[in-house]
């Protein structure tokens, strides 16, 4: 009895204490419930947003991360006119930040410094700077092995916000040879000097367009349409000939170096289209390196330079004269005593030359000679007559920074003024507008302008001299270059060459120095058919001699010979008594 009293107090104990104890069931089932809702709600958000927003969600993204760049389109190639380069542009790199991203540290800013070149701090204050940018450059048109240096690096140590743009850069195959013509363009590839500037609307492209997919670094990895294709800019073919140009860079270079000159230039001239063949001056440049602090080193001096022509000018009043038909060649000066009073002046010869006839005046140089002609012409046609030859205006080149010269109105002139210019000094030139002067003389009398862009076509010319006077004056310019002339040294085995030398006193205060020169030489050949007409001027030779014919003479001759040569022009002196060849004398 007792033991079964005991079994059923405690089953009751056991029941009794169950009931006591909380039950989880529920609980369970609660979490659960809410376990399997989530998992529910998280695979529909899931199938909504790979699913059903797929596009919306992708096209946010892509609209954080397209960007609208710009295609550069390369500027036009500059040639000579047989279409060799003379300017081109290559592709290259740009080196750039964006500084919200980009934050080396100092070891490897100055790295960075380093390899562009950077004085040190200055990245650091670039970036600085430009803190509120999202962009901005590092070096421009790099290097190629730079920017690959500093890409590297950036890989290296896990840079954001550097890369690279593409752009292109100018570039200048025979350097300095054509620095003052050609000019260049600055960091933007706009033209800044020479033709580069003249035709920069000709030579510059229209950049493109492109839509591009960037990382998280800024950079592109993936294009993802072309808005716009870029139109590269045209060709310019200048009139130049990059032998001749070489050929006459070399002989000016040479002279001003062993007289000791200031500086110098050589213009060449095609007479039957007026095309400038090869237009040279010293000191030059290289437009591929920097331009900073050069200062007139930049100045096409053929152009923008002008000085008093001399003696080279006395021509002119002797066609002026021989139009009117005041003097033939054999009209007979008397220049005795080797002066002349004009006035309160004195007009001078280097010795009494006598009588001479017209010939001999342009032959001896005579300031006396060619005085006495000029005063017999109304003052009006000499003026109107150097007038049309160019003088007092600037030409027909276009170029930027050209100068006009100087030519006074007749208006203006005393009798010295009228006497003065016609041997060179009161008329300011360039190097160019004498050489196109000549040019008439050689072309029969045909004024052509000047153009330093190749020419499709002869331009038909205006004649501003009859044929007979531009026939007797080139005879009388051949005479010159004789034994019995001032400029010997200006001949050219195998041709007929014809010109005139001068030798001005340089202008200062108060008058004109008498220890400063500018030795000029202005020619033509072949005479019998010319074909070129050059002028070669020499600024304050200072190495002893100081003469046109004994400084500028020689460099025309040697010029003159190889253009002759290179353009294939048949010698017309062959058969002359005296001229030596390579196998000889040749006999008349």
């Amino acid at each position: 009895m007792a033991a079964t009293k005991r079994k059923k107090r405690a089953i009751q104990a056991q029941k009794q204490i169950k009931l006591e104890l909380p039950s989880y069931i529920g609980r369970r089932r609660t979490l659960l419930g809410l376990l399997s809702v989530a998992l529910l709600v998280l695979v529909v958000r899931a199938v909504d947003q790979q699913v059903l927003e797929r596009d919306f969600l992708q096209h946010e993204g892509e609209r954080r991360h397209l960007r609208v760049v710009e295609m550069p389109a390369y500027r036009g190639m500059i040639t000579d006119r047989n279409g060799e380069p003379l300017a081109v542009s290559t592709p290259v790199d740009s080196i750039y930040v964006n500084p919200k991203l980009f934050s080396p540290d100092q070891k490897i800013l100055a790295k960075l410094e380093k390899m562009l070149g950077n004085k040190r701090g200055e990245l650091r204050r670039l970036l600085a700077r430009h803190s509120d940018r999202g962009f901005a450059y590092l070096k421009r048109r790099a290097n190629p092995d730079v920017a690959s240096q500093v890409m590297a690096l950036a890989e290296a140590h896990d840079l954001s916000g550097i890369g690279l743009q593409r752009e292109f850069r100018r570039y200048y195959p025979d350097s300095e040879v054509f620095a003052h013509v050609i000019g260049f363009t600055d960091v933007d590839d706009k033209g800044q000097e020479g033709m580069e500037l003249a035709y920069d609307d000709w030579l510059v492209g229209k950049p493109g367009a492109k839509r591009v997919l960037r990382d998280g670094r800024s950079r592109i990895v993936k294009d993802v349409e072309s808005i716009r294709v870029p139109s590269p800019g045209k060709t310019l073919a200048l009139s130049l000939d990059r032998r001749l140009q070489y050929l006459a860079y070399r002989e000016l270079k040479a002279a001003v170096q062993q007289h000791k000159a200031l500086s110098g230039s050589a213009v060449i001239l095609d007479v039957r289209t007026g095309e400038v063949l090869a237009m040279v001056n010293q000191p030059s440049y290289n437009p591929n390196g920097s331009r900073s602090g050069r200062g007139g080193v930049l100045r096409n001096r053929a152009l923008t330079d002008v000085f008093e022509p001399g003696s080279t000018m006395k021509p002119f009043a002797v066609t002026a004269a021989m139009e009117l038909g005041k003097v033939t060649s054999s009209t007979l000066i008397d220049t005795a005593p080797g002066t002349l009073r004009v006035g309160r002046s004195l007009v001078k010869d280097h010795r009494n030359y006598g009588v001479l006839d017209v010939a001999g005046v342009i032959r001896k140089s005579s300031n006396v000679g060619i005085s006495k002609i000029a005063l017999d012409i109304p003052q009006e046609a000499l003026w109107k007559a150097y007038s049309e030859l160019g003088f007092g205006q600037t030409s027909a080149v276009g170029f930027p920074g050209e100068s006009a010269g100087q030519l006074i109105p007749y208006q203006r002139w005393a009798k010295i003024d009228q006497a003065t210019l016609s041997f060179g000094y009161g008329i300011s030139v360039t190097p160019l507008q004498l050489a196109q002067a000549y040019s008439v003389m050689a072309a029969d009398g045909l004024f052509r302008p000047a153009s330093l862009l190749r020419q499709e076509r002869v331009p038909e010319g205006k004649r501003v001299m009859s044929k007979a006077t531009a026939v007797a004056m080139r005879k009388m310019l051949e005479s010159v270059v004789s034994a019995e002339g001032t400029a010997p040294a200006a001949a050219v085995v195998g041709y007929r060459v014809g010109g005139k030398t001068g030798t001005v006193k340089k202008s200062i205060a108060g008058g004109y120095a008498d220890d400063r020169y500018m030795a000029v030489f202005a020619g033509l050949a072949p005479v019998s058919d010319p074909r070129l007409a050059m002028v070669v001027m020499l600024n304050e030779p200072s190495a002893g001699k100081f003469y046109g014919g004994q400084v500028a003479a020689p460099v025309f001759s040697k010029i003159m010979a190889g253009a002759l040569r290179l353009l294939n022009i048949a010698p017309d002196a062959l058969k002359t008594p005296g001229v030596r060849l390579a196998g000889g004398m040749v006999q008349p």
